[in-house]
């Protein structure tokens, strides 16, 4: 099986983080978004990847290069953003010789086993009932649970099951000739090449499609969501940092993942904040967020918050002199 990560978006909802640092990099529970997808396919005996690049392409290039030396990857690069169905038809002549495909984004991470999907003859797509499906790709399912419709971002949706970015593809030749036919024929769907498209190409002709429902996803494409996605990863097992240093004077609230070589002081760190790599920390009160690697913080209070790295910031401190009867607000 060959495994294709489209990684080549802007990130335009995370600005001002994506200016610099292309989002599958980002990190969340100690380790970047892209790192939690390939770890779980690795896990499940998967070694052949292509990689979509485009955006900031060559830094995650040289992370992936860095992360997983001797995973079998391959980098194809994106030049102009048309779609996801437009990114897989990029890398066609990369595709074609493998027996089974399995498209995943390298953008979202999925709280689901994925070994349905690996193991299940037919191709498959995951789906996940979602309250506007107006905003997605969706599937219109059988009793048999087959896929017999999809339509990307219907105006007037006919399900409320949502394709979730997971897709394992028995048929390649079937693929491959219908993106062919969407791209050299210039058919798009809000003005992209949509891989939705072409699926529905193979549906009808008579390409059969499982559904799987997935417990869970979590597109880090807004800053809410990246936060949530910290959150609840920190609350499961085995992403919690262990054998952190007594920082002086501080107090750490776990859960907590906290990267090397970090020098923090008087402080309260947590809980479910991840700090990347040799950060400084001083006089300060973080809660709830995310800090990149050398981000230098001085006497603040954060929560709900993402700083990129490389920062510094710096709060104020007070000197008061207050009599009797006074009230001083200085939340506003």
């Amino acid at each position: 099986m060959k495994v294709i990560i489209p990684v080549a978006g802007v990130g335009t909802r995370l600005r001002p983080h994506t200016y610099t640092q292309p989002k599958p990099l980002i990190p969340v529970a100690g380790k970047p978004i892209i790192s939690f997808i390939i770890d779980q396919l690795v896990s499940a005996g998967i070694t052949d990847f292509v990689f979509v690049i485009g955006h900031l392409g060559e830094k995650i290039k040289l992370y992936l290069e860095k992360r997983y030396p001797n995973l079998n990857k391959e980098f194809i690069h994106q030049e102009n953003r048309l779609g996801l169905g437009h990114a897989i038809w990029m890398a066609k002549e990369s595709l074609r010789e493998a027996d089974e495909l399995f498209i995943i984004l390298g953008d979202t991470i999925y709280d689901t086993d994925l070994s349905p999907f690996l193991s299940l003859e037919n191709s498959c797509v995951g789906i996940k009932k979602v309250d506007i499906p107006s905003e997605f790709g969706i599937a219109e399912i059988n009793e048999k649970r087959e896929v017999i419709r999809m339509v990307e971002k219907p105006k007037i949706p006919k399900s409320n099951q949502a394709l979730v970015g997971l897709y394992k593809i028995k048929e390649i030749d079937v693929l491959l000739e219908a993106l062919d036919y969407i791209v050299t024929n210039d058919y798009r769907t809000n003005d992209e090449y949509q891989l939705t498209d072409a699926l529905m190409m193979m549906v009808e002709k008579g390409v059969i499609f499982h559904s799987i429902t997935i417990n869970n996803w979590y597109d880090c494409g807004k800053k809410e969501v990246l936060l949530e996605t910290n959150l609840m990863l920190l609350n499961k097992a085995g992403f919690v940092s262990s054998n952190i240093p007594e920082y002086y004077n501080t107090i750490v609230i776990h859960p907590v993942a906290i990267g090397k070589d970090c020098d923090i002081s008087n402080s309260i760190i947590g809980p479910h904040v991840t700090i990347g790599e040799h950060t400084t920390i001083n006089d300060s009160v973080i809660s709830d967020s995310i800090i990149g690697n050398y981000a230098k913080i001085e006497e603040i209070v954060l929560k709900k918050s993402v700083i990129g790295n490389d920062t510094s910031i710096k709060g104020f401190r007070h000197s008061l002199n207050i009599g009797d009867n006074t009230e001083i607000d200085f939340s506003k």
